[in-house]
């Protein structure tokens, strides 16, 4: 028997890659490796449902471990792959142990940035929120009454702070930028969601620039800002990005920047290793580009899946993400890198409306706030090329589905 397809890493990509796998049938074997101690799982309601109780545990996995048993996927979790021999085609584990591959899959995420300890970081009752593990850490102390300072006013921060405000603590989140998203969306959308939180009562600090972690008690009490101020706190969520863990493939001389490199088709430089979700840069119209989404992960695994199979295929698919809030639903499609313009989309109802990206005359990305029409036909008009006019796409009375159609 031919040695594996080995997969390091257990997210979606990695759950993905062994659905299409299993799906095609691919007669080669798959062994997955995983360095936490569960099978793939959801990582959305990390922030939301699992955080405050309303997801239990068992419902998060993408499949079950007896899917995989049933598929004959060989699965080792807790296992940590320590280095790649790419001459002898094999990975090691922390242990030692030696695992031959035929073609190795890279999906091994990125993790999630702290503060620096010189300014307190690593006090206790500082967390960040990557895992299954930092959720089980952080649950516990969000409790009624208590104050949570977060860090970093992007999704992460602020669906931390609408599920924290629904449990009855005080919220405070500090952004350093200007105003909060501003790296992933433009300001009428930040406008939106700063008066969301405002309006269930988080007290939002924009421009504010946080110099160091205070402790008390053995344990962090708070914050000081520049200028001096003093903001109290129980407990702090650090939500200030993440970084690509691309230290594995840096080790081996795969090519790594903002990501592992990789071609259209998910190759490295070296055409038995491939990368797949947060971790691996894609060229995409000519940029490239690394994205931290679910759908980017799972069209990935599922590709790779495809090109070991043998199909010529390439990847090309429309991003789409989404953010839950209170009530509020945000969901995103296409990419709003290098937008020139963008058009604000209104309806009757003050809640509902629509942030359309346009680079000069070219649609490229809508953020739709409780507006599924606007998601829907937004992707669709963007998957099929089609670029209407701004101001027509912002005139209440057209209809998005029409233009579709036109």
């Amino acid at each position: 028997m031919s040695a594996p397809i080995v997969v390091v890493g257990a997210g979606q990509a990695a759950a993905t890659f062994a659905v299409r796998h299993a799906a095609l049938g691919n007669p080669q074997p798959a062994l997955l490796l995983g360095d936490e101690s569960h099978p793939p799982y959801e990582r959305p309601p990390l922030s939301k449902k699992f955080l405050v109780g309303k997801l239990e545990r068992e419902r998060l996995p993408i499949r079950p471990q007896e899917w995989y048993d049933a598929q004959g996927i060989a699965t080792r979790w807790s296992t940590r792959v320590a280095r790649i021999e790419r001459d002898a085609r094999q990975v090691v584990t922390d242990g030692g142990e030696r695992i031959d591959y035929d073609k190795l899959l890279l999906c091994i995420g990125a993790s999630a940035r702290g503060l620096p300890r010189d300014i307190g970081g690593d006090l206790p009752g500082v967390f960040t929120l990557r895992t299954i593990a930092d959720v089980e850490r952080l649950a516990p102390e969000l409790k009624p009454g208590r104050r949570l300072l977060i860090v970093g006013g992007g999704y992460i921060g602020l669906e931390v702070a609408a599920s924290a405000r629904g449990l009855g603590l005080d919220v405070t989140i500090v952004e350093m930028a200007e105003r909060i998203l501003q790296r992933i969306a433009a300001a009428p959308t930040s406008d939106y969601f700063r008066e969301l939180h405002r309006a269930h009562g988080v007290d939002l600090r924009e421009s504010a620039r946080m110099t160091r972690l205070l402790e008390a008690g053995g344990r962090v009490a708070g914050a000081e800002l520049e200028g001096g101020e003093t903001l109290l706190a129980d407990v702090v969520l650090v939500g200030i990005g993440a970084s690509p863990n691309t230290a594995l493939a840096e080790a081996a001389g795969l090519a790594c920047d903002n990501g592992i490199v990789v071609d259209e088709c998910c190759r490295t430089a070296d055409p038995d290793i491939f990368a797949a979700g947060d971790c691996c840069n894609f060229p995409r119209d000519g940029a490239r580009v690394r994205l931290e989404s679910v759908q980017n992960a799972a069209d990935q695994g599922d590709l790779i899946a495809r090109v070991l199979a043998g199909e010529d295929t390439r990847y090309d698919a429309v991003p789409w993400f989404w953010s839950d809030q209170y009530d509020c639903m945000l969901q995103i499609a296409g990419l709003n890198l290098g937008h020139t313009d963008t058009v604000v989309r209104r309806d009757s109802d003050p809640g509902v409306r629509s942030v359309w990206y346009y680079a000069g005359d070219r649609l490229l990305a809508v953020d739709a706030i409780n507006d599924t029409r606007a998601y829907v036909f937004g992707r669709k008009l963007i998957e099929l090329g089609k670029h209407p006019p701004p101001e027509i796409v912002a005139a209440p009375t057209t209809d998005l589905k029409a233009l579709v159609k036109g």
